[in-house]
C-alpha cells in the first residue's frame, strides 16, 4: 500500500487576468528536464469558460512557481465545435511528432448541463503553445456510448496506444437538478488518433449513483496501477457525496480490481482539501511517485501535491 505525504498547495488560482479568474482544474504534469516540470491546468475566465494554461515548478522545491503562461496555450474551438465552451487538459504523451495533449472539450447543452468529448492538440515547443491537427474530437459519443466521453489518460507502450477514459452512462435527476453519471472505460490505438473501442468497463461502480473518472495509470513490475476519483450523485458539491480518490490494479490494462482502501490518502481535517479530493495525476520520477490533485470546489482552491513514502 502506498502512503502519500501531503506537501500542501503548489498553485492557488488568483485573478491574474480576465482569462484566468478562478479554478485550476485537472493538473497534468509533463517533465521538461530532470529538475523542471510543466503543469498544464484549466482556469476559468470571466465568462466561466475553461481554458488551457500552465506553470512550471522545480520538482525539488515544488511550491516555488517558476513561471505562469501569459495567455491561453490554445484558443477555444470554432463556434459550434465540441470544444467551443471549454478545454480541460488530461494527459500528455511525448512523441517523435511532438507533444500530444489529450483533453476534454465541452460546450453547453440544452436538456442537460453540458456535452463533453475528447480532443487532441499537438505542441512542437514543449508545451508553450498547442494547435489542433483537425477541428473535431478523437473520441466522441457513438451508438454504444450515446451520452458523452471525457477525462482521458493515454499511455504508449511500443506501438500500442492505450486510453482509459470516462464514458457517461446517462443522467439522473437529484432534487430537480440534472446530474451526469459516468464510468471509466478502455480504448486502444495504433497511432494515437484513431481509437478502437469495445465498450469495456474498467471500474464498476460500487453503488447506485456512483460516478468515476479521471484515471491516471503507471506500470510497475508488470502491474498496471490506476488512481482515479469517484463521487456520489447526491450532495457531491463539497458534501457527503463529494469526490474522493480511488485506486485499482490490473495485469492486462483492461480488467481492473478496485482496491480503494489502498489509495493511501484521504481528506484533511481542515483546509483546501477537507471536503473534496479529485482529478488525480500521478507521475514517476527518479524513483519517486508524485500525486498532483485538486481539492475543494472542483479545483477552486487550487492544485496540491503529495509524494509517495
Amino acid at each position: 500500500m502506498t502512503h502519500w505525504k501531503k506537501q500542501g498547495l503548489v498553485f492557488t488560482p488568483e485573478d491574474y487576468k480576465d482569462w484566468m479568474v478562478s479554478h485550476a482544474c485537472t493538473p497534468t504534469a509533463y517533465k521538461l528536464d530532470n529538475d523542471t516540470f510543466r503543469i498544464f491546468f484549466s482556469p476559468r475566465n470571466n465568462r466561466g469558460q475553461s481554458l488551457l494554461a500552465s506553470f512550471d515548478i522545480e520538482i525539488a522545491n515544488p511550491t516555488k512557481i517558476l513561471n505562469i503562461s501569459e495567455k491561453p496555450l490554445m484558443p477555444l474551438g470554432e463556434l459550434g465545435a465540441f470544444d467551443d465552451g471549454g478545454i480541460m487538459p488530461c494527459s500528455v504523451v511525448d512523441t517523435d511528432d511532438g507533444l500530444y495533449l489529450y483533453y476534454v472539450g465541452w460546450n453547453p447543452s440544452g436538456s442537460v448541463p453540458y456535452r463533453n468529448a475528447i480532443g487532441l492538440a499537438i505542441s512542437h515547443d514543449h508545451g508553450k503553445t498547442f494547435e489542433r491537427p483537425f477541428p473535431g474530437a478523437v473520441v466522441d459519443r457513438n451508438r454504444e456510448e450515446p451520452f458523452f466521453t471525457a477525462s482521458p489518460y493515454v499511455m504508449k507502450e511500443g506501438s500500442l496506444w492505450q486510453m482509459w477514459y470516462a464514458s457517461s452512462t446517462g443522467f439522473t435527476k437529484v432534487n430537480g437538478k440534472v446530474e451526469p453519471l459516468y464510468i471509466i472505460k478502455y480504448a486502444r490505438s495504433k497511432n494515437g488518433i484513431d481509437w478502437e473501442r469495445h465498450n469495456h468497463t474498467c471500474i464498476e461502480p460500487k453503488e447506485k449513483g456512483e460516478a468515476n473518472a479521471r484515471a491516471s495509470v503507471l506500470k510497475e513490475n508488470g502491474i498496471y496501477k490506476m488512481w482515479y476519483c469517484f463521487r456520489g450523485s447526491e450532495d457531491f458539491r463539497d458534501g457527503s457525496g463529494s469526490y474522493r480518490l480511488g485506486y485499482a490494479e490490473s495485469k492486462n490494462a483492461v480488467d481492473w480490481e478496485r482496491k480503494d482502501d489502498q489509495v493511501g490518502i484521504g481528506y484533511s481535517e481542515k483546509g483546501w482539501d477537507s471536503t473534496m479530493q479529485t482529478y488525480p495525476n500521478v507521475i514517476a520520477h527518479n524513483g519517486k511517485k508524485y500525486l498532483f490533485y485538486n481539492g475543494n470546489g472542483f479545483g477552486k482552491t487550487g492544485i496540491g501535491l503529495a509524494i509517495a513514502e
